[in-house]
């Protein structure tokens, strides 16, 4: 499958049993169960809407939004994967905001069913994905952006070697407020090898939390 920058995304990418692929409308169900179990566990990531419109996750069909997702990823402006273990979806994991032009850049954000939390499956799906977005789609630069008070996620680019840039004050709408986040970025220059190659360095002892 080609986006509409051309570039070529496999079936699957993937690194012994962990594996990121492209999101099916298919999965819908699986997502929604997935946010149903696991309230407790994201809606302190989660993204809401500052007027108060915000739908609650897994109760509302997520079919329209992967078709919107999807249209994204035929446009070049985002690709929507999801997160695999042992070939069952366990989480999703999104690069949006890609720009071309004088920037060639993408944002990165990712949540996980907590029952697969400590596995070390989060730092390894985005490793794959910044590999993609660097090998494949040939973008320069990568940024995740992560409250400051989820410290799990602060360790994940803290073991995949992103730099710091700076926090940005009440930057998005997270569970019913504005919210502070701290920026990571990493540009293919950073990265002689693999980020793949980088985090299978030193074994990663933490999980993050979902990033947004």
């Amino acid at each position: 499958m080609f986006s509409a920058a051309g570039g070529e995304l496999p079936s699957s990418l993937g690194a012994g049993r962990i594996g990121i692929r492209l999101i099916h409308r298919r999965d819908a169900r699986t997502l929604e169960r997935l946010l149903r179990e696991n309230r407790a566990w994201l809606s302190p990531w989660e993204a809401t809407h500052p007027g108060g419109f915000s739908a609650v996750p897994g109760e509302v069909s997520l079919k329209p939004g992967i078709k919107r997702m999807l249209q994204q990823f035929r446009e070049g402006r985002g690709v929507p994967f999801v997160i695999t273990y042992d070939g069952d979806v366990v989480g999703q994991l999104s690069a949006s905001d890609i720009s071309r032009g004088a920037l060639w850049s993408a944002s990165i954000g990712y949540w996980i069913d907590s029952a697969y939390a400590g596995k070390n499956i989060t730092p390894t799906a985005v490793a794959l994905a910044i590999d993609y977005l660097f090998v494949t789609q040939g973008l320069h630069r990568v940024e995740i952006c992560i409250r400051p008070e989820n410290a799990a996620s602060l360790r994940i680019v803290e073991k995949l070697g992103l730099r710091y840039e700076g926090r940005r004050l009440r930057y998005i709408h997270i569970d019913g407020a504005w919210r502070d986040h701290d920026s990571f970025a990493v540009t293919r220059d950073e990265v002689p090898g693999s980020m793949l190659e980088r985090l299978r360095g030193p074994v990663a002892e933490a999980e993050a939390t979902p990033v947004h």
